[in-house]
């Protein structure tokens, strides 16, 4: 089996990773903490909290009545296929696969929460002691962000530099 010709296993192997380390650490700190309790790790800045999210980032629809967990499900299938295609298809510089295995992980992490539990389980929460807090996420969040920044990162490359470095 040549890597040449099944490279895109490599990338699907790290969605895979990435799906089993969101979903191990989601079942963790749903078994160690009780819902909304906070566990400073740094105090003032940072720390675990046990959340559930209906919605999307930000908790975006999270009081829409339950209708939005298919509307996000079926929209990480899509992405995720797309980006999974581009993959297979070679369509992708090597920056640009590690983005889309980032996302691709990231995001069915997170359907895997909304079709087990309804919603998604985040856990790590950012904050400035009193005054401020950013919405508590999760790993398969931050993959997707990471995997969104690698993306504009490749966006910058020149487009030769791009298909020279397509695995």
């Amino acid at each position: 089996m040549s890597t040449q010709r099944y490279h895109w296993q490599r990338w699907f192997m790290l969605a895979l990773i990435i799906i089993v380390l969101d979903q191990l650490s989601k079942s963790y700190f749903n078994n160690q903490l009780q819902y909304g309790e906070f566990r400073p790790v740094i105090p003032g800045y940072f720390g675990f909290t046990l959340l559930y999210n209906p919605g999307a980032a930000f908790s975006f629809l999270s009081n829409a009545g339950g209708w939005q967990k298919y509307l996000f499900s079926a929209l990480a299938f899509v992405v995720s296929g797309w980006l999974g295609w581009n993959i297979v298809k070679r369509r992708f510089s090597t920056l640009m696969n590690w983005a889309a295995a980032f996302i691709i992980g990231g995001a069915l992490g997170n359907v895997i929460d909304r079709m087990l539990h309804g919603h998604v389980i985040d856990f790590v929460q950012v904050h400035y002691y009193d005054r401020w807090f950013y919405p508590a996420f999760n790993l398969a969040d931050s993959f997707i962000c990471i995997g969104a920044v690698l993306m504009v990162l490749d966006s910058f490359r020149k487009p030769q530099e791009s298909q020279q470095d397509k695995d």
